[in-house]
């Protein structure tokens, strides 16, 4: 058996708040494993009112959550084929982002990622032609795989955010992750709670 890929187009959607051609600061968030965008999205609502404007695409694989019909989940990459949906994502995240803030040539842009999507963000980011103010990985690993070159640029503001709670953690694997964090120049944010998303902390990350 001999295993081959082949490249073709595929048609993703993301969903927005707020306008992007007017917001003077634009976020870019990255749902985590078997989301939903447009729900995910909804954690963000709340910044409209800073005069932000908030994308979130949605990862390119999407599968019933339980069994065969019910609710839809998205992810970004499994273990199979892996560097191939890395680098999809990769070439998605730059040309939409392309796409969607070339009438805003001034725009701020702020990322950030939860649980599987912070590791998809990161690896964008390492890569990415674009600037961005603000990048936030959340409840998430610093992926192995990154040559972590963006975090030698001082412009870049950089926030780890880890509920108190969260059940993906041990206390050894969450000591481990923000050492590693800590060596990257992240600032270290806690609240009360889970594998979650805050709406308090995102405010006052992005005030």
């Amino acid at each position: 058996m001999t295993e081959h890929s082949f490249t073709t187009t595929k048609t993703t959607r993301h969903f927005t708040i707020g306008d992007i051609t007017t917001a003077k600061n634009v976020l870019i968030v990255l749902h985590g494993y078997g989301q939903s965008a447009f729900y995910f999205l909804k954690k963000f609502e709340v910044l409209t009112l800073h005069n932000f404007a908030v994308i979130a695409p949605e990862g390119m694989h999407r599968f019933y959550l339980e069994g065969t019909s019910g609710r839809v989940g998205a992810s970004w990459m499994t273990r199979e084929a892996r560097m191939d949906d890395i680098e999809d994502n990769f070439h998605y995240l730059e040309n939409l982002t392309q796409s969607l803030i070339t009438g805003n040539p001034t725009v701020k842009l702020h990322l950030l990622g939860f649980s599987q999507g912070a590791s998809t963000a990161t690896r964008w980011l390492d890569r990415s032609k674009f600037s961005f103010s603000t990048f936030v990985s959340w409840a998430s690993v610093f992926p192995e795989d990154v040559s972590v070159s963006f975090t030698s640029n001082e412009k870049v503001k950089r926030f780890f955010v880890l509920g108190d709670q969260d059940q993906y953690f041990t206390k050894e694997s969450e000591a481990k992750c923000i050492q590693n964090y800590q060596e990257l120049h992240f600032e270290i944010i806690h609240f009360i709670g889970k594998h979650e998303i805050n709406q308090e902390i995102v405010k006052q990350l992005f005030r």
